[in-house]
């Protein structure tokens, strides 16, 4: 499979991957929100989905953009404003 070279595309991989963390670590997310934990609490899963984004895209996209950063904090943290937190 070749590397995705163009932003939108890896955009776009960046928010699928941070939606499946949510998806499937709603439970854990939500704890670490509620203790200002949440870099900890899934830290596992994050470095997983960052090393599946870096196999995906190309070296040089990677390394001059921050896009999987952005899509955790848009996917993840944004959606879950609505739970209480030191943090807001």
């Amino acid at each position: 499979m070749p590397l995705i070279e163009e932003p939108e595309k890896a955009i776009r991989l960046a928010r699928a991957i941070a939606s499946d963390i949510s998806l499937y670590n709603e439970e854990k997310i939500k704890d670490g929100i509620e203790k200002d934990t949440f870099y900890d609490a899934v830290a596992g899963e994050l470095e997983e989905g960052r090393e599946l984004y870096r196999s995906r895209i190309s070296p040089d996209l990677f390394q001059r953009t921050n896009y999987y950063d952005r899509a955790v904090i848009d996917i993840i943290l944004r959606s879950k404003g609505h739970i209480k937190s030191r943090l807001w």
